[in-house]
């Protein structure tokens, strides 16, 4: 059985090494939301430290309160972050590059539209 969790933003799993975050539509995300869901990644990890595939496909917006909160907290615990967006959403693009030119990443970083590509990116992080 995989480690899984969900809450009225996102859902997420770790399997095969890997922490799996999928934000659920239409989701704003303010600062009680990021606090939220920081909260609930690390009680999934139980300490320990991941590699981590976050689909943002679902956020349809975020405030300046929630982005500094996750630049902040949203690293502790994690190996690496692959990203994914839909570039059909240009929002997404647009806060996704906001937030790693602002907020300098303290973990490797990186954005993809392919699925299986962000997973073998994350795989040499194990």
């Amino acid at each position: 059985m995989y480690n899984y969790n969900e809450n009225e933003f996102a859902v997420f799993w770790i399997e095969d090494e890997i922490l799996f975050f999928e934000y659920k539509p239409n989701i704003i995300i303010d600062l009680a939301a990021a606090q939220q869901i920081v909260t609930d990644r690390l009680r999934i990890q139980n300490g320990k430290a991941y590699p981590i595939l976050c689909d943002i496909r679902g956020i349809i917006d975020s405030d300046k309160a929630a982005r500094d909160y996750l630049a902040q907290h949203g690293s502790v615990l994690t190996k690496a972050v692959g990203i994914i967006f839909t570039n059909q959403k240009s929002l997404s693009l647009l806060m996704i590059t906001f937030y790693l030119r602002i907020n300098k990443p303290q973990v490797p970083t990186k954005v993809f539209t392919d699925k299986t590509v962000a997973l073998e990116f994350l795989k040499t992080f194990i």
